[in-house]
């Protein structure tokens, strides 16, 4: 079973959907708000610290892109798009907007559950045993604490940015392909647009730069992809 604190908002319109995905989050544990518009969701994440949000993208009135965009001002806890349109653009616009995963319905309880523990898992960390640290260039990354820091102190990252930060420092003085990172980063296989890393990496780099950290650390090799200065 999971941890009860765990509290995740879900907002979708239909009906269907919030029983099913409530009853399969409650079932395993977790705290399941359910909403229908976005209006509601930025009440109650106002009021509420919600480890994880599952958006719907076709929402009524506001919808899951901007809801996403205005939860991403408050708060770095993932969020899941769900959505009946399962083209590769849409996935590429709800990671570019701060989205972390992307679920096509119909889907199957197994499938849900899986996704939402995996982002939980990003967002705070894996639990038990020694922390994993890796230390180049005066940054240290502790994968089980989820933290990226060093003498100027701490950066903050987002889940996805993080995970970014790992898969580079842990291959330090080697070329990541965007392929790859998308892979380590999103775990995704089967997303053939490579963009989207472009778009974070800059993010990463902002983050390095404003917490006083030397953003040309993140190199750029020119039709491959990215390297972290060993």
């Amino acid at each position: 079973m999971s941890d009860t604190s765990t509290r995740i908002l879900v907002v979708d319109d239909e009906a269907t959907i919030t029983d099913f995905v409530g009853y399969a989050l409650r079932k395993e544990g977790y705290l399941a708000d359910i909403v229908s518009t976005g209006e509601d969701a930025l009440s109650m994440a106002a009021q509420n610290d919600y480890a994880l949000f599952i958006l719907d993208i076709m929402l009524p009135g506001m919808d899951g892109y901007e809801l996403c965009r205005r939860i991403r001002t408050n708060s770095d806890s993932p969020v899941l798009f769900l959505s009946a349109r399962d083209t590769e653009l849409d996935k590429v616009v709800g990671l570019e907007i701060g989205g972390d995963d992307y679920l096509a319905k119909p889907f199957g309880v197994r499938e849900l559950i899986a996704r939402v523990r995996a982002l939980l898992r990003r967002g705070s960390g894996s639990i038990g045993g020694q922390h994993n640290t890796v230390t180049v260039n005066g940054i240290t990354l502790d994968e089980d604490a989820h933290t990226a820091s060093g003498e100027n102190g701490e950066i903050d990252l987002t889940p996805r940015e993080f995970e970014l930060l790992a898969s580079l420092m842990k291959n330090a003085g080697k070329v990541v392909s965007r392929e790859d990172l998308l892979r380590d980063a999103w775990g995704w296989e089967y997303l053939t647009e490579t963009k989207t890393v472009d778009t974070h990496i800059k993010r990463l780099r902002d983050k390095v730069s404003g917490a006083g950290y030397d953003p040309t650390l993140i190199e750029t090799v020119r039709g491959y992809g990215y390297r972290f200065k060993a």
